[in-house]
């Protein structure tokens, strides 16, 4: 279902959809979703059923099937964006877009040049900026270049933090456009650290003139209160008085600034919020530390209401060394965050569901783009398509909740997929 009035696009490398939200809270329709991982697929399909989740490996999928399956047909494209993970560097003398590691922005790349749309925007980790990794960076301008597109060469790394999103996170977005169109602007930080004494801003003792830690969290109450969220992720409840950061990811404030379709959903229904049972140790251990601090032991950091929160880490597979990233202790209570509070950290609103499991919800936030973040890089190219932007007038209903529940077979027998696409996960008894 879309609106003739709004821009469309096509998201790569999709997950769960934290750019496919910021940019639909811009003012598009993302047609067309790809992703690999079954479990974020479902998640995805949830979350935005009114548009196409295509289940596959970005290396076999072609720019003529995106277009038949998110059924865009010749219209031309206005935007094609996403995060293609970057795992490798060549050796000097080599080309890095020749590393096979680094073969999923090769085909970020090809797809683009397939779709031909009027503007791309390329997420990544800000690591490759530094030293040698930018020759990749420059590699791929160059790429792009020689194929017709125009490309921000003064490239640059975004701070969440500075979008009106509680979390230190960094990361680069080129953004490029065909030769007959303008480049946008980056966007200019809407809040920012202050620098007090002029120190760096620390995570640890410095405000934000953003939201808060405390903004996002305040109105929620202590999951371990439930003991229904031991064996499920949600609960029905009453909420505090929320700040205005918190009250319009609850729907109770209009955020004027956001075009996204209205999801109808149960406010008095707080979800993705399965507790974590801890031992008596960690529990005084983390009792005892103080915001801002790192639990020696665990190495968690917990959180400082009147700061920002650290980046939040999705967690490796076992087949690369680890199970879960450390998640920071909430500010008042002696527990890790749940997976809805790390979601308030992350800008994504209530209605926005996530896996039910603990393991994938927390993977889901952590491999996202906070959507504010996004949408504040896509309203630029909203300016300079020329487009008014437009709330659409159709609410849409989220009732599949079984999507959010399948585990690894399911999801890939959903759509079709192998079940080993993604290396299973090794439980950990830590």
């Amino acid at each position: 279902m879309t609106s003739i009035r709004r821009p469309i696009a096509v998201d790569l490398f999709s997950g769960a959809g934290g750019m496919t939200l910021g940019f639909e809270q811009a003012g598009f329709d993302v047609l067309a979703s790809v992703e690999l991982d079954p479990i974020h697929c479902a998640t995805h399909e949830f979350n935005f059923p009114f548009w196409t989740i295509i289940c596959g490996d970005a290396q076999s999928t072609s720019g003529d099937e995106i277009r038949e399956q998110g059924y865009l047909g010749t219209r031309d494209i206005d935007v094609v964006f996403g995060g293609p993970p970057c795992q490798g560097f060549s050796l000097i003398g080599k080309r890095a877009l020749d590393d096979p590691r680094n073969s999923l922005v090769f085909h970020f790349l090809r797809i683009v040049l397939e779709l031909r749309p009027k503007y791309f925007v390329m997420e990544n980790v800000s690591g490759l900026t530094l030293g040698s990794h930018r020759k990749f960076v420059h590699e791929l301008i160059e790429a792009f270049s020689s194929q017709g597109y125009k490309v921000k060469e003064k490239f640059e790394v975004l701070n969440a933090a500075h979008y009106g999103v509680p979390q230190d996170r960094r990361r680069l977005f080129l953004i490029g456009c065909r030769p007959e169109f303008q480049l946008p602007e980056y966007p200019s930080p809407v809040t920012c650290p202050i620098n007090l004494n002029g120190n760096t801003p620390s995570l640890l003792k410095d405000l934000v003139s953003g939201p808060t830690v405390g903004e996002a969290l305040d109105d929620l109450p202590d999951a371990d209160q439930f003991p229904e969220l031991l064996e499920r992720d949600w609960v029905y409840t009453k909420l505090a008085k929320p700040s205005m950061y918190a009250a319009i990811l609850r729907g109770i404030k209009v955020d004027p600034q956001d075009f996204s379709y209205t999801r109808q959903y149960d406010t008095k229904k707080m979800t993705s919020s399965t507790r974590t049972v801890h031992t008596a140790e960690s529990i005084q251990r983390f009792r005892q530390t103080l915001p801002g601090k790192v639990e020696p032991i665990s190495r968690f950091y917990r959180l400082d209401r009147n700061g920002i929160c650290n980046t939040l880490r999705a967690g490796t597979p076992s087949n690369r060394g680890a199970f879960t990233s450390p998640r920071p202790v909430h500010p008042v209570y002696p527990r890790c965050i749940t997976v809805r509070e790390a979601a308030r950290i992350h800008s994504y609103p209530d209605w926005f569901r996530f896996h039910c499991t603990k393991w994938h919800g927390f993977r889901q936030i952590g491999n996202s783009v906070p959507p504010l973040l996004a949408r504040n890089v896509a309203s630029e190219l909203i300016r300079v398509l020329r487009v008014e932007p437009q709330k659409p007038i159709e609410r849409q209903t989220l009732d599949d909740e079984s999507l959010l529940s399948l585990n690894m077979a399911q999801a890939a027998e959903r759509y079709g997929v192998d079940p080993h696409v993604i290396e299973p996960r090794i439980r950990s008894n830590g």
